[in-house]
C-alpha cells in the first residue's frame, strides 16, 4: 500500500536541486554517466508544458525523495496515448516507505485521468526490489529489448556501454 503521507506531483522549478541530487544517485545506481547536455535537456524538458516528457516528484515529510519521468507518446497498436516510464528512483534513505508505490499509484491514476491506452517500463532482471513491487501491477512480457547506438559519439559521452556494436 502506498504510504498517505507521500505527495506526489508535477515536477516544479524548486524541485531542481533536489531532482539533481537524485537524478546523480539514479545514474549511480545504475553505474552510469550522461553528457552533462543530456541532463539539462532533461531537466528543461521536464518544465516545458509542450514537451512530450513529464516528471513527478514524490514528497515525504517536504523532502523530495523520488521521482518518476515519463515519454508519453502515441503508437501504431493503439488511437489513445501511450506513456513509457522511462525513469523511476526512490532516495535509499525513504525505500520501503511506499514512495515507489505512490509513484506509480499517481501514473495510473493520471494515465486513467488523461485517457492513455497503457502504461509501461522496462528495469534490469537483476534489481529485484523494484520487480517485486512491478509485479504487484503487471507481467514482466517476454519481449527482448535491444539498443543501437547510432554513433559512436554518443558512447563516448556516457551511453551504455552495451549499446556499442
Amino acid at each position: 500500500m502506498a504510504n498517505p503521507q507521500v505527495l506526489v506531483r508535477p515536477m516544479q522549478l524548486h524541485d531542481e536541486v533536489a531532482w539533481r541530487r537524485l537524478w546523480a544517485a539514479y545514474l549511480d545506481f545504475y553505474g552510469v554517466t550522461v553528457p552533462p547536455e543530456a541532463t539539462e535537456r532533461t531537466w528543461a524538458s521536464i518544465l516545458e508544458p509542450a514537451a512530450p516528457v513529464l516528471g513527478r516528484a514524490a514528497v515525504l515529510e517536504s523532502a523530495a525523495v523520488g521521482f518518476a519521468i515519463c515519454i508519453v507518446h502515441g503508437g501504431t497498436w493503439s488511437v489513445r496515448p501511450i506513456c513509457y516510464l522511462e525513469d523511476l528512483f526512490v532516495d535509499p534513505t525513504a525505500r520501503g516507505a511506499g514512495v515507489g508505490r505512490a509513484l506509480l499509484d499517481d501514473l495510473v491514476a493520471l494515465g486513467h485521468r488523461e485517457g492513455w491506452g497503457s502504461l509501461y517500463w522496462h528495469t534490469r532482471a537483476d534489481n529485484a526490489r523494484a520487480r517485486r513491487l512491478y509485479d504487484r501491477y503487471a507481467r514482466a512480457d517476454d519481449f527482448v529489448r535491444y539498443r543501437l547506438a547510432l554513433s559512436s559519439k554518443v558512447v563516448d559521452q556516457g551511453q551504455d556501454p552495451r549499446d556499442r556494436v
